[in-house]
């Protein structure tokens, strides 16, 4: 199935959901514009990462997570990307949503890892399941940023029959050179595609100080080709046409995970 994906790279506004939803309904309107069947949004895209205030404004944000729904639905377009949620415990969890046309939740997937490094384990709960959305195109997974560097919960997303991965991203310098090889490597051993959206711009956290990010969104395919790159600097839409029947072509072809020994993994 040939399905148009748009991801929207963008410098969030920290602490103003207002702002960042009036700046993604632009880009919705960009994407839907140029025919794009999913638009794929950052990590924390509606608030950034200012704790304190996340936390004075978490229920008032269930709000702004209905907007989305509802931007969804007038559009008539998927829309990705992670947001500022209260879980089944009313605690923070940095939650990746993915909406359908009519702005139904057709998956939930709540971060599972954490990134200890600027103190989101201290601050949010981290989920306790993996989300397989069944979508038009095939099985979708949905993973978080700092989830990349866990190979283990790729590797299961594939054993699922999972063809594509929406991952939201706030990938910070100066680990550009990861976010590069990471995001390829998922994409290669797992032959899916990986569509990873990361933020520009920097943001200010008292126990880390300014972190800065790089952008460098990115479609990457079965084979480990990149299908679309946005720059490391701009705020931008970038868009591709991918084939989601690549993905059996490939796992047809060199039958990776057919080929597993998981009698002499130790994991």
């Amino acid at each position: 199935m040939k399905l148009t994906i748009s991801l929207a790279q963008m410098k969030v506004a920290v602490s103003d959901p207002e702002k960042n939803l009036e700046k993604g309904e632009k880009l919705v309107k960009e994407a839907v514009r140029k025919k794009s069947n999913i638009i794929c949004f950052p990590e924390m895209w509606t608030t950034g990462f200012n704790w304190a205030k996340n936390e004075d404004m978490a229920w008032e944000h269930e709000k702004i997570i209905e907007r989305i729904a509802d931007m969804a639905s007038r559009y008539s377009i998927w829309i990705s990307g992670s947001v500022l949620a209260l879980n089944e415990n009313s605690r923070l969890s940095n939650t990746a949503i993915l909406f359908d046309p009519k702005g139904k939740k057709a998956g939930e997937y709540r971060k599972a890892h954490l990134f200890s490094f600027i103190g989101e384990d201290k601050h949010m709960e981290p989920g306790r399941s993996l989300c397989v959305a069944d979508t038009p195109w095939g099985l979708t997974g949905l993973t978080v940023c700092y989830d990349i560097r866990f190979p283990e919960l790729f590797r299961t997303y594939a054993l699922k029959g999972v063809k594509m991965i929406f991952s939201p991203m706030a990938f910070p310098h100066p680990k550009i050179q990861h976010w590069k090889i990471l995001v390829r490597a998922r994409a290669i051993e797992n032959q899916m595609f990986i569509i990873g959206t990361n933020q520009v711009g920097s943001e200010t956290l008292s126990e880390n100080g300014t972190i800065s990010y790089f952008g460098d969104s990115v479609i990457i395919d079965p084979w480990g080709e990149t299908v679309v790159e946005a720059s490391q600097t701009k705020e931008e839409l970038v868009t591709a046409v991918i084939d989601t029947a690549l993905v059996d072509e490939i796992r047809n072809k060199m039958k990776v995970l057919k080929d597993r020994r998981p009698d002499l993994y130790e994991l």
